[in-house]
């Protein structure tokens, strides 16, 4: 993260004796990425972190992806998903898979009830908040979400995750293989926003309080690089009565994302709102779009040839997918090997237009993304053949 946030009771000085109203020590542990090496934060419990009294192997149901084939450009209606179980789905367990390679699975859930306990070991946790709120429950305290919400959870951070109020907490997940952090041409040297990048510190929102919680024999479920184990602790992990450091989970919304715009129109890049291990996150906010008196405000047909393209589209009406079945909720895949372009007589349709209302998440990733089960559930076998209208799934 790119500043240092104290919260609770906290010594003066790090690594030294720091006492409970009873006389014993606090349990100081120290959540660090990259060794010692990198970001960190010092956590202070009341119980020992290390007291485990159980560990059992958990079937891991998720299952595999298949590859992008025969390569051809998708469309998944995420709104279409259905659960075994309707009215028990929670944000961990619930998740499904759309897509995966080796440096990200990308899952998405409708939950409706409390998740477990939950520790993601592999690797830092991308959430995008389509629809519903509820609350981050961490040891690092609390953090509420919403609509627009992205939320970025390091990893190894115990958390769960608790629905509020009567709509689905639609959420699309990326759990990434290493960390998620803003890009680091947004950063100075010691890590602070610069001017000009399209957010900073003070859209961000973090705990401001401890979370403490009573409780023995307390389940996490824990994914890591073998699979999934749920530890029992003798003591409730949310325990945390004070910590400091540069390594949180945090939220900023979408609608804080300030658009750059230009004359003629401007490539993704300007959109970057992340980065991760071979992958970036991009915003598409609604916009004043380009002001040259012969402006495409369109895209152009492009071909990202070292990368995949996911485009998940939340809000407004996107202008380039006019005609092609994409709605709110929709994910469009254009991947490595063939071009992709607006619609037939989109171009066209926007010549004259001085603002766009669409917002839209994507993600581009350097190695090409396979199908989970979600997405071959949900696809919509008509849409690489829109721009022809014309196709072996054409009526």
């Amino acid at each position: 993260m790119p500043y240092y946030r104290t919260v609770g009771e906290l010594p003066r000085k790090r690594h030294t004796q720091f006492r409970k109203p009873d006389g014993g020590l606090y349990a100081e542990e120290l959540m660090g990425v990259e060794g010692f090496s990198s970001d960190s934060a010092l956590l202070y419990h009341r119980f020992l972190p290390t007291a485990i009294v159980n560990a059992e192997q958990v079937e891991d149901t998720r299952g595999g992806t298949v590859a992008n084939l025969p390569l051809k450009p998708r469309h998944f209606r995420t709104q279409e998903l259905k659960w075994a179980e309707p009215d028990r789905v929670d944000a961990v367990t619930g998740r499904r898979l759309l897509f995966g390679n080796a440096d990200v699975s990308i899952c998405f859930v409708a939950a409706n009830e409390p998740s477990p306990l939950y520790r993601n070991a592999f690797g830092d946790e991308l959430l995008y908040v389509q629809t519903g709120g509820g609350t981050l429950e961490t040891i690092y305290g609390v953090l509420k979400v919403g609509v627009g919400d992205y939320v970025v959870i390091p990893t190894s951070c115990t958390y769960r995750i608790v629905p509020e109020g009567d709509q689905e907490l639609r959420l699309l997940v990326l759990e990434a293989t290493g960390h998620i952090g803003p890009p680091k041409r947004y950063l100075s040297a010691k890590g602070q926003f610069l001017e000009h990048s399209p957010y900073c510190e003070r859209d961000l929102r973090m705990p401001t309080e401890p979370l403490l919680v009573d409780g023995e024999d307390v389940p996490v479920l824990v994914r890591h690089r073998a699979g999934l184990t749920r530890f029992t602790y003798a003591n409730h992990p949310f325990d945390v009565v004070g910590w400091d450091g540069c390594l949180y989970p945090w939220a900023f919304n979408i609608a804080d994302f300030e658009p750059i715009t230009g004359r003629v129109h401007q490539p993704p890049p300007v959109h970057q709102t992340f980065e991760g291990p071979n992958f970036v996150v991009c915003s598409f906010c609604p916009r004043k779009v380009d002001y040259h008196p012969l402006a495409v405000p369109v895209p152009y047909n492009h071909a990202n040839v070292d990368s995949d393209e996911l485009m998940f589209y939340v809000g407004g009406n996107y202008e380039a997918r006019k005609g092609s079945g994409i709605g709110l909720g929709s994910l469009s895949l254009h991947p490595s090997g063939c071009a992709h372009g607006p619609q037939p007589g989109a171009a066209e349709a926007s010549l004259g237009a001085e603002r766009f209302d669409e917002t839209a998440v994507m993600v581009d990733t350097f190695r090409p993304l396979n199908l989970g089960e979600a997405a071959q559930a949900s696809e919509d076998p008509r849409y690489a053949w829109t721009w022809a209208r014309r196709g072996p799934d054409w009526s």
